[in-house]
């Protein structure tokens, strides 16, 4: 192990993942093969971790140490069980508000909205195993060591968990231009779920059919849209402002 952040090697890179390690992505060495590879390369399919294939150039500049053509970046925050911080969330005598997001991929701007979060007092971020942005140092520095604070759940579908949370009795609302209603229309002293869409192509079209409501920031300029962190900013605010009546 170079550092904390990185595991190199077939069968350390095993290890980390039958142990369930936080690794956020691997990459492997294009045209390695073995049945080694085999059983390592089946055993990431399962888990839903992203795989890249690069060349060997590319890992030697990941560690100089002997990779075997495997490396992998392991996130410096643990992840939560989704299902068992739902439930943590829905036992305490506070209204739910959970934050989702849909294909945020900029680190920066993920860590931004984790500081953010931290600050309004969001019981929970939830992301996609898949599509989503991982958190490495840059997302720690930028959200200030937020981080650590703000429990963040990886889900394989983003779907199924949005019909549970609203199967256990919590409102999605999604942040989207294409809503007829502006945000301030919206109740959210109720239990709450805000979703939050990608940097370029917002909330997938599949997801905004089967949330609760939708609602947009009303913008007086030219400029169509906010960045994702500032959007999600407002947003989370408002949740505060509401509930803080």
């Amino acid at each position: 192990m170079e550092n904390e952040q990185k595991i190199y090697g077939i069968r350390a890179v095993m290890e980390a993942l039958n142990a369930e390690q936080p690794i956020n992505k691997i990459f492997v060495q294009k045209g390695l093969k073995g049945e080694l590879f085999k059983e390592l390369e089946s055993t990431v399919r399962k888990s839903g971790i992203s795989l890249s294939y690069v060349p060997i150039e590319k890992l030697n500049r990941l560690t100089r140490n002997n990779h075997q053509g495997v490396v992998a970046q392991i996130s410096p925050v643990q992840f939560h069980n989704f299902e068992e911080l739902v439930e943590q969330v829905l036992s305490k005598e506070e209204a739910p508000f959970f934050l989702m997001l849909d294909g945020v991929s900029d680190v920066r701007n993920f860590g931004a909205i984790i500081r953010t979060a931290e600050c309004c007092g969001v019981h929970g971020i939830i992301i996609p195993k898949n599509g989503a942005a991982p958190i490495t140092d840059d997302t720690v520095k930028t959200s200030a060591g937020a981080a650590f604070n703000v429990p963040i759940a990886k889900v394989d579908h983003l779907k199924d968990a949005i019909f549970y949370l609203q199967s256990s009795g919590i409102v999605v609302t999604g942040a989207t231009e294409k809503a007829e209603d502006d945000i301030y229309g919206v109740d959210f002293n109720q239990p709450t779920a805000i979703i939050m869409g990608s940097e370029e192509k917002g909330i997938s079209p599949s997801t905004l059919n089967i949330i609760d409501h939708q609602a947009k920031l009303p913008l007086m300029g030219k400029i169509g849209s906010l960045n994702v962190s500032v959007a999600c900013g407002v947003f989370l605010y408002e949740v505060v402002r509401q509930r803080n009546k």
